[in-house]
């Protein structure tokens, strides 16, 4: 089984509070090959390149031998780094070594801040596969091809000891991901509690998602809200130390990040994505790592219908 940032759990929640301490935490730029994939959960080696879809990429990317691919490295499960500190692993990971074997081209995968991925597609690295939910905003700087579907999940510390309800949040203190869709409602619910003249609401926007949920554990923060696949990740690796409160909030979809306007690529990643789906390998993926229920059947170019 596969290690991960929950596991070992104090030792997770001191090296956060170091990395508080320091105040210079955070995730750097840094290229990794999947030659370094865990082959543990699926072997993507067994995928082979498919010339249609090579002759396909723009020429640029063709030629230079290797898909470079955006992602913030602690989502887990579906971005994270292995318990070496180095491997990139996860789910979107092998998605996008699967996509790199396709086209017959190493993926290097380039860890940066959730934030910046949109503002980098096509300067910094080809694609940015990070469990992104499509917005009509991004899309908007972005092309996207869907590839998944998630809702979003309130987390706790077990008991709900600061007896959250999700119904009235005013007062609360939420941890979220900054740049992410929950950190844009949890604060529409910030200004919604003040033009009420309610408590105020404390949104904690952190870099990284396990911080969020640390601060959870710790008590720095009432509960989380981040996608169901990640929320329901970090409550089965905290020992019983987080809980979900309350059902899914809403399914969106979530897709790879393209160049706005480079439709060679976005045509190329779309049909490469369908391969995956169509001959059982994406299944394989998302079983592997435990979040087949976000499985979709159809990779669409920025999809008109968002859930």
């Amino acid at each position: 089984m596969i290690a991960n940032p929950f596991k070992k759990f104090a030792a997770f929640v001191l090296a956060a509070g170091l990395c508080a301490g320091a105040a210079a935490c955070g995730t750097t730029d840094e290229t990794t090959s999947d030659s370094a994939q865990d082959a543990a959960k699926f072997d993507v080696s067994a995928i082979v390149k498919d010339d249609a879809l090579a002759k396909m990429l723009p020429a640029s990317v063709r030629d230079s031998g290797e898909l470079t691919v955006g992602m913030e490295l602690s989502y887990a499960p579906a971005e994270f780094l292995a318990e070496d500190g180095k491997t990139p692993t996860g789910y979107d990971v092998q998605l996008s070594q699967a996509l790199g074997r396709l086209f017959g081209l190493e993926t290097k995968i380039v860890s940066t801040t959730f934030d910046t991925i949109v503002p980098s597609v096509g300067s910094k690295f080809d694609l940015g596969i990070t469990a992104m939910t499509i917005t009509q905003e991004r899309m908007d700087s972005v092309d996207f091809v869907s590839y998944y579907k998630a809702g979003s999940m309130w987390v706790v510390k077990k008991g709900n000891p600061e007896k959250v309800d999700t119904k009235d949040l005013c007062g609360d203190i939420i941890a979220v991901q900054t740049g992410t869709v929950q950190e844009e409602e949890a604060n529409s619910i910030k200004e919604q509690c003040a033009a009420d003249g309610n408590k105020a609401v404390e949104v904690q926007s952190m870099k990284q998602q396990t911080d969020a949920a640390t601060n959870v554990v710790m008590g720095k923060a009432d509960v989380f809200y981040a996608d169901s696949p990640i929320g329901g990740y970090a409550i089965s690796q905290t020992d019983g130390q987080l809980e979900q409160l309350g059902e899914n909030a809403g399914t969106v979809l979530q897709g790879i990040a393209i160049k706005k306007g480079d439709t060679e690529l976005a045509k190329a990643v779309q049909a490469a994505m369908q391969k995956l789906m169509d001959d059982g390998d994406y299944m394989k993926i998302l079983k592997a790592w435990g979040v087949e229920s976000g499985a979709i059947d159809k990779a669409q170019i920025n999809p008109k219908e968002l859930d």
